[in-house]
C-alpha cells in the first residue's frame, strides 16, 4: 500500500515532469517502485527517453526494463502498436526470454485473441508452473470471455498452490457472488478473515454474504460480523452500522419474541442508530428525514 508521504513525492514529481521540470526517468522509476498505474503518463514520459538516443543510451542496462514498462502501458492505453515496437526491440535483443515471451501473450489478448493467448500462456506454464502472473492471465482471459465457470476452476486450482494470495481469494469470492453463489462466497471470506483477521473489509463482507442467505443462524452470525467490523473501524463504517440495524431488525421477526435472551440486541440497535445519526448530521444533515423514515421502518425510532 503506497503511503501517504509516497504519494505526496509521487504527485510532487508528477506535476514537475508534466511541467517541463525533468525528473521523468526519476518519475517512472517511482511509479515501478509503488506499483502504481500511470499508464497515459508511463506511456508520454516514457516515449519520451526511448524516442531520444542521448536519453534511452544513458540508462545502460535499465533501458530494457523501460522498454517492458511503455509496452505494458502501452497495452493498458490500447496502443497497440507501440507495444508491439517495444516488445519487438525486447524481442531482438532477448531472443530466448520467457519474460518477454509473456509480453507477447498479454499483447495477444490485449488484441482479443483469446485462444491465441490462452495458447501462449499455457506453452509458458509447461516451463514455469508456478508463475503466477501467468495463472492470473488465464483468469482474466475466462472472464473476458463470460466463462466463469472457467474462472472459477481457474482460481480454485490456482489457489490450491498459492493458499496465501488474498486478491486471489477476493476475486474467487466476487465471482461467485455475481453468480448468486453466496456459500461459496462466504467459504472465500472466511479464508480471508483466518488469515488477515484485524481487515474490517473482510468482516464486512463476509457479515453482507450471510445477510443474504438469510435464516437466524446466518443473521446472528451477520450480526456479529457487522459488530467487529464497527469495532475494526472505531464505529465509523456507516455500512456495518446499517448492517446491524437490518440483522437485528430481522432476527426480531424472525423469533417475534421468542429470542429474549438476545438482551444486547436492541441496546446494540440503538448505539447503531444513534452512531448513525451522529454521521448524518456531521456529513448530510439534509438527508435525516430520509434516515429517521428507515430507522422507524425498522422499528428502531
Amino acid at each position: 500500500m503506497v503511503t501517504k508521504t509516497e504519494e505526496t513525492q509521487l504527485n510532487r514529481l508528477e506535476n514537475q515532469v508534466d511541467n517541463g521540470g525533468g525528473g521523468a526517468w526519476e518519475y517512472l522509476c517511482l511509479v515501478k517502485k509503488l506499483k502504481v498505474r500511470r499508464p497515459e503518463k508511463v506511456l508520454k514520459h516514457g516515449l519520451s527517453i526511448l524516442n531520444d538516443p542521448k536519453k534511452r543510451s544513458s540508462l545502460g542496462p535499465d533501458e530494457w526494463t523501460l522498454y517492458e514498462q511503455v509496452s505494458i502501458a502501452a497495452m493498458d492505453c490500447q496502443c497497440l502498436d507501440v507495444a508491439k515496437d517495444c516488445i519487438k526491440v525486447l524481442q531482438k535483443k532477448f531472443p530466448e526470454s520467457k519474460r518477454v515471451g509473456r509480453l507477447e501473450a498479454i499483447l495477444l489478448e490485449a488484441k482479443g485473441l483469446w485462444a491465441e493467448a490462452e495458447k501462449a500462456y499455457s506453452g509458458l506454464l509447461e516451463d514455469n508452473p508456478l508463475d503466477q502472473v501467468l495463472h492470473k492471465r488465464r483468469v482474466s482471459i475466462a472472464k473476458a470471455q463470460g466463462d466463469y465457470s472457467g474462472a472459477i476452476d481457474l482460481l480454485n486450482k490456482y489457489l490450491e498452490i498459492f493458499m496465501a494470495d488474498h486478491d486471489a481469494w477476493r476475486e474467487l469470492a466476487e465471482i461467485y457472488i455475481s453468480l448468486q453463489m453466496y456459500k461459496q462466497a462466504a467459504f472465500c471470506y472466511e479464508e480471508l478473515i483466518l488469515s488477515q483477521p484485524t481487515v474490517p473489509l473482510h468482516h464486512l463482507a463476509y457479515a453482507d454474504v450471510l445477510y443474504t442467505l438469510g435464516g437466524l443462524e446466518n443473521l446472528q452470525t451477520a450480526k456479529k460480523y457487522y459488530a467487529s467490523t464497527i469495532d475494526l473501524t472505531g464505529g465509523k463504517n456507516t455500512r456495518a452500522l446499517f448492517g446491524l440495524c437490518l440483522c437485528t431488525s430481522a432476527i426480531a421477526q424472525l423469533t417475534k419474541g421468542r429470542n429474549k435472551e438476545d438482551k444486547e440486541g436492541p441496546e446494540l440497535q440503538s448505539l447503531a442508530a444513534a452512531a448513525l445519526e451522529k454521521d448524518y448530521k456531521q456529513r448530510a444533515p439534509g438527508k435525516l428525514p430520509l434516515l429517521a423514515s428507515a430507522l422507524r421502518s425498522l422499528k428502531i425510532s
